[in-house]
């Protein structure tokens, strides 16, 4: 039942570890072709992978593992995964229904433990209930909001007969609405048409609502000629080449965007959740605006920030007829005004404030992006990456031209989400470049699964800037904390290329900047899986920034602020 259901949901990958509570289930995958089981090494690298898996194809990934530690171990992939709306099925072994509750050998409350960090979860005692109940699951998953699921199937259940069901989705009880409401959606247009300052603010909800989103998104953005932002969820959605394009906005986003949040009287927020990370402090948040929000949850409306005009929906259909209404009436905006606000905000932009010159023989870690976005952008590319300073320094170097190219643990911040995560791209997509940006603390927390890379012959790039130091945590201690710099390096860090041959992939080691673009082309062009050992400057800090507590007008902006061209309004000097 289990096997067919997944076949019958177009499943053609699972990530795994097996148990004594799986056993079934792996006897069936065992006798069976039309799946492929890839063998991680512990389980949250199986989440992880599923999630690189479903977020660079807009399917779900899937995931078995076993009763018990199997099940535990999930739980921090489960919690990313909600939190950055990544739809993904989890199956889980569990003891017999009649050993439940008797503190059984690898027994825990599965179903309890996930409840909070799932989207809906379900223990299955009957049979004849399993097949509905895993149509179901994976109905729930890719619905409205996506997120992860979890089903947690008993070993006696496993061994029973019973009738299976076939895929019935429109029984489903859960139907999320995905047309937005025609009055709010055409208050929204008359907004649009008198704006003075308005602003784009979109998220991950754009690229969960498919390719037809994102070429929605970009009709509307060149038709009215908006500046538009993303969250770091949102890269992608709207290609950085773009001459609307501010870059990414919040704690480390672009000058020019967070002045623009500030300043901005409209600002349309399409699939965001005003996550922390770009709100900063909620009063000072985009103060002197009209608020619109487009999301299909519904929870997430008026959560964090006061809206005047809500819009529950898919952000694709809601797309459609706002486009629809705006050019029914006229394709009228203020022009006059918008053009003026474009050159204050051609003003922002023109502070550079991701300028990052290499000086020295020591490798700064932004040059490193540079170098390798422009050795890599040409290919058919998908990056991951790991949780740090180099995350944020990924998403203002490296340009997304495209959606679902673009994998990265946003609401959870996971060290150790990005390598399983390429392994999950690389399988999706075998034929492609897979890069995972990583930091040597970060990745070093799911190491293991080099052996999976090797086993399965995935060539995935592990770009590692090493500085030696938890980056983001010293950083912070450098600004915040006097200075003192409790736990935040390692004294026995590991040989990368040493340890990448004892794996049996290609390491490389590269500590000179004159060398950097001929180890970068080196890496990209070896066929298997490689560890890239890049030592970068020990203690540069990730710029521009936003200090906790502040505004999107008071950010640090490191070498720019040092250079003397801002002045306390965050304005250019003459």
């Amino acid at each position: 039942m289990i096997v067919q259901a997944l076949i019958d949901q177009g499943v053609d990958t699972v990530f795994g570890y097996p148990g004594g509570a799986v056993l079934p289930i792996y006897d069936e995958v065992f006798q069976q072709n039309s799946i492929k089981h890839i063998l991680v090494r512990h389980e949250q690298g199986a989440v992880h992978a599923a999630e690189g898996y479903a977020r660079s194809t807009g399917k779900p990934g899937v995931v078995l593992v076993t009763s018990g530690p199997g099940a535990t171990n999930a739980v921090t992939g489960l919690t990313d995964a909600l939190l950055d709306s990544i739809p993904i099925v989890v199956l889980t072994g569990q003891v017999p229904t009649f050993m439940i509750g008797s503190d059984a050998f690898q027994e825990a409350d599965t179903v309890g433990i996930t409840r909070p960090c799932t989207k809906h979860n379900w223990l299955v005692k009957e049979t004849d209930k399993l097949a509905g109940v895993l149509h179901e699951a994976f109905h729930v998953a890719t619905s409205g909001r996506p997120g992860p699921v979890l089903v947690d199937i008993p070993k006696d259940v496993q061994f029973a007969t019973g009738t299976y069901v076939p895929k019935t989705p429109s029984a489903s009880r859960y139907q999320p609405q995905v047309k937005g409401d025609l009055e709010e959606i055409t208050e929204l247009v008359a907004l649009m048409e008198n704006a003075k300052r308005p602003l784009f603010y979109t998220g991950g909800g754009v690229i969960n609502s498919g390719p037809g989103a994102s070429q929605l998104l970009r009709e509307l953005v060149e038709a009215t000629g908006f500046p538009i932002t993303s969250t770091l969820m949102g890269l992608g959605a709207y290609p950085a080449s773009g001459d609307k394009w501010l870059g990414m906005l919040g704690m480390h986003g672009l000058y020019e965007a967070n002045m623009a949040m500030h300043d901005c009287d409209l600002m349309i927020n399409i699939g965001a959740r005003f996550d922390d990370r770009i709100t900063g402090t909620i009063p000072e948040f985009s103060p002197k605006s009209k608020k619109a929000h487009i999301d299909i949850d519904p929870s997430s409306i008026n959560k964090v920030i006061r809206i005047d005009v809500p819009i529950v929906g898919d952000v694709g259909h809601v797309l459609e007829d706002l486009l629809k209404i705006w050019k029914s009436r006229g394709r009228k905006t203020n022009s006059a005004a918008v053009e003026n606000w474009w050159t204050k905000i051609k003003e922002w932009r023109a502070i550079d404030c991701l300028k990052a010159e290499q000086k020295g023989k020591v490798i700064r870690p932004q040059y490193a992006l540079q170098r390798l976005e422009a050795l890599s952008k040409d290919h058919d590319r998908y990056i991951t990456t790991e949780v740090g300073q180099h995350q944020m320094w990924a998403a203002q170097y490296l340009g997304f031209e495209e959606p679902n190219r673009w994998m990265t643990s946003g609401g959870l911040g996971t060290m150790g989400y990005g390598f399983p995560a390429s392994i999950g791209v690389q399988m999706a997509h075998p034929e492609s470049l897979v890069i995972n940006v990583a930091g040597e603390a970060s990745w070093l927390m799911n190491m293991q699964e080099m052996g999976t890379a090797v086993q399965y012959n995935l060539p995935v790039k592990q770009f590692i800037l090493n500085n030696e130091r938890l980056g983001m945590v010293r950083q912070w201690q450098e600004l915040l904390h006097g200075e003192r710099y409790s736990q935040s390096w390692s004294e026995a860090l590991p040989d990368f290329v040493k340890l990448a041959e004892a794996f049996g992939a290609k390491g490389i080691l590269c500590d000179d900047p004159a060398k950097l673009d001929d180890c970068i082309q080196e890496m990209l062009d070896h066929d298997g899986p490689v560890i890239f050992d890049c030592l970068v400057e020990k203690h540069e800090n990730c710029f521009p920034m936003i200090p906790s507590g502040k505004a999107h007008n008071e950010m640090l902006l490191g070498e720019a602020e040092t250079q003397g061209v801002i002045d306390a309004k965050g304005s250019v000097m003459v």
